[in-house]
């Protein structure tokens, strides 16, 4: 499949049904992910940076980043959809080197720096613009840009804010826009119904489920950093139970290792049922 194609059934996954993204944070995620019938990669920016020893925030170079979405697109089929924060030093250059690694999306924020503050309205929807030309001349103008805003999720703002810079990105080219925080259902129904692309949220624990997300309008649902959370949470566990009861319990359910290691060895060809 080519990329334009990818990122015409990225688009089409998000405009005419549920797009369902558990986020993946390297190779071996994203090809048991992809394996287990998800039908796009996204990644987490806070995943990545933790397997590479950083903490999240923007603190990764672009070829850092760039060299494990290379990775993650190189042992799936299915769309993939780039994580790349705020950019990195140079936004131009960070769209064209993601489309060059094998991704058709990409998530940018409008945060400056972790827990803000955030680009003025103008000012994001001048740099989604910036991406878009920058996807044109890298040779894919269908690059699907999801457009996430931190107003919600670093309390800076209302839900009035977002509205208003879900208007202004949509009208600069994003496909779609991310509001990471934001899970009230009826300020979620407001924003949907004043929205003209779809809304992505992050679900969490406790939080509302698939169905109440979509109730309320919702057309894209990822999980962020939850599913590196919930594996390293396992490492732990398993490294207490062996250290103190002396047991491997918390092992029970692993992948298989010949399943795992043939997921690698074929690329996305294996199948976990």
């Amino acid at each position: 499949m080519t990329a334009t194609a990818k990122a015409d059934l990225l688009r089409s996954l998000q405009n005419d049904a549920v797009l369902l993204l558990p986020n993946a944070w390297d190779a071996a995620s994203a090809a048991v992910i992809a394996a287990a019938g998800a039908p796009a990669i996204a990644t987490t920016s806070a995943g990545l940076s933790w397997s590479l020893g950083r903490p999240d925030g923007q603190a990764l170079g672009r070829a850092e980043a760039i060299g494990v979405v290379a990775r993650i697109a190189a042992v799936v089929d299915v769309p993939v959809t780039a994580d790349v924060e705020g950019g990195y030093d140079d936004l131009a250059a960070t769209v064209t080197e993601v489309i060059a690694a094998g991704a058709v999306g990409v998530n940018l924020e409008d945060s400056r720096a972790a827990g803000g503050p955030l680009y003025t309205i103008e000012e994001q929807a001048a740099r989604i613009r910036e991406a878009r030309a920058a996807a044109a001349g890298a040779g894919l103008p269908a690059l699907v840009l999801n457009a996430r805003t931190d107003v919600i999720l670093f309390g800076l703002g209302d839900l009035d804010e977002v509205v208003a810079r879900t208007l202004a990105y949509a009208e600069a080219g994003a496909d779609s826009v991310f509001v990471p925080g934001l899970l009230d259902l009826t300020a979620l129904r407001t924003l949907c119904d004043a929205s003209p692309i779809p809304v992505n949220a992050m679900a969490m624990p406790g939080g509302p489920d698939v169905a109440a997300l979509t109730g309320a309008g919702v057309r894209r649902i990822s999980l962020g950093s939850a599913v590196a959370q919930a594996a390293y949470a396992t490492a732990r566990q398993v490294t207490l139970e062996l250290l103190g009861e002396g047991t491997f319990d918390s092992l029970d359910g692993a992948l298989d290792f010949g399943e795992l290691n043939g997921l690698l060895a074929s690329g996305s060809d294996g199948k976990i049922d």
